[in-house]
């Protein structure tokens, strides 16, 4: 499953769990793609809940929308990943920090209430 939700005029919330394919990733991908429309300095929170690998197919149908995809990332300055597994956490925030102008701080999923606070600060 992945779920875009809007959450006020610039901030999108996303829930994924368990694993796609090609068709859920494409619906997905549309959905983000269009919700994110008019969003300027935006926040996100992703909060994975169950994560499984994507199948091959749906991968190839991630990569064909790079170029999306990047100027998607390009309306967004903040997202804060709520994920249970350590190792999800520290490759969120070392994609945070390959991506010019925009940071991702991961959380524990039971720290919503604080990634929620940090996503409305000034900081």
């Amino acid at each position: 499953m992945f779920k875009v939700t809007e959450n006020g005029a610039n901030r999108l919330d996303i829930e994924l769990s368990g694993k796609l394919n090609e068709e859920e990733m494409k619906t997905a991908l549309d959905e983000l793609l269009s919700k994110s429309e008019n969003i300027e300095s935006g926040t996100m929170l992703y909060d994975i809940i169950d994560f499984q690998i994507p199948s091959m197919s749906a991968i190839g149908a991630e990569l064909s929308r790079l170029p999306s995809l990047f100027d998607l990332i390009k309306r967004f300055d903040r997202v804060a990943v709520l994920a249970d597994k350590t190792w999800i956490q520290k490759v969120s925030e070392l994609e945070g920090a390959l991506i010019p102008g925009l940071e991702i701080k991961a959380f524990s999923r039971d720290q919503r209430m604080k990634a929620e606070a940090w996503l409305s600060s000034d900081a």
